[in-house]
């Protein structure tokens, strides 16, 4: 049962990484903060692979090109779904953007489909069709709707399908890198990712917009807190995951919704109508049929 602890550490985790890049985006840019994910989390996720290298001495890594494909695939798509997510926050709300980012999981699943020849059940494809109305009815665009939060809607969207593309691309480099040692394979690949998404966005941030690296040097405490959360949580992730299928574990860690929806209210003054909290829920159940299914 240990996994089901573990998945509950990583979800508030989680959350608190989204808050802490969240308070940064007015200073440092919705790139700034996210280049702070991996920036300041790539000392403890050093340290956390050096932990797992060591427990696992029989490791063989092969670092083929399909592992460099789906490294580099999952590493830029990663970028771009922070970056969409983080304005999706700013626009939207913080938990309205955190369900519309869950499109991920029905995304995840149809690209799993077509590129890497997953099969689902008819119950997981219920939960897709579920998710995916519920995901309509959160980004419909309303009479009374500013431009800001359909955008905000939009970009919600964008995130959880630049997700699923970082989902499939970092499951296929674990894979290729040694599938013996799943654990081993996925944090090596999370590793060198974040070390390439950390010197491209550092150099195109230094060219495109100087002031943001400034913002994120000066922030460096709320940043290395946003980078210490982002490696614990996904140390967790990877935990739970070494011990349980996917799908039970993604459903369990469906509790940062209504956390989102706390923080969201809390930290930000953030209020939920009753359509987005139909939304939210639609596409909470949909996304758990699909990851028990």
């Amino acid at each position: 049962m240990l996994w089901i602890f573990l998945t509950l550490a990583a979800a508030p985790l989680q959350v608190a990484r989204n808050a802490a890049q969240r308070g940064l985006v007015g200073d440092a840019g919705p790139w700034g903060a996210t280049l702070v994910r991996f920036l300041f989390g790539l000392p403890f996720s050093v340290a956390i692979f050096g932990v797992v290298a060591l427990l696992t001495p029989d490791a063989a890594p092969d670092p083929s090109l399909r592992f460099w494909v789906g490294a580099v695939a999952g590493a830029i798509s990663q970028v771009a779904a922070t970056g969409f997510l983080l304005m999706a926050m700013h626009r939207s709300g913080f938990a309205v953007a955190t369900v519309l980012q869950q499109s991920s999981l029905p995304l995840a699943a149809l690209m799993g489909l077509v590129f890497l020849g997953d099969r689902l059940s008819p119950q997981a494809w219920a939960g897709v069709a579920l998710a995916t109305a519920g995901l309509v009815v959160l980004s419909w665009p309303q009479k009374d709707q500013t431009r800001h939060a359909f955008v905000g809607g939009l970009l919600g969207l964008a995130a959880g399908a630049a997700f699923a593309v970082s989902f499939n691309g970092y499951r296929q480099a674990g894979l290729a890198l040694d599938a013996a040692h799943p654990i081993y394979s996925a944090v090596a690949a999370v590793v060198i990712a974040q070390a390439m998404q950390s010197l491209a966005l550092t150099a195109i941030l230094a060219v495109a917009r100087p002031q943001a690296l400034g913002a994120v040097a000066s922030s460096w405490r709320q940043s290395l807190t946003a980078g210490f959360f982002g490696s614990a949580a996904s140390a967790c992730w990877f935990g739970a995951l070494a011990l349980a299928p996917a799908g039970p574990v993604r459903a369990v860690a469906l509790i940062e919704t209504p956390i989102a929806a706390a923080v969201g209210r809390r930290l930000f003054r953030e209020r939920i109508s009753l359509r987005q909290a139909l939304g939210g829920v639609l596409t909470t159940a949909g996304v758990a049929l699909t990851a028990l299914g």
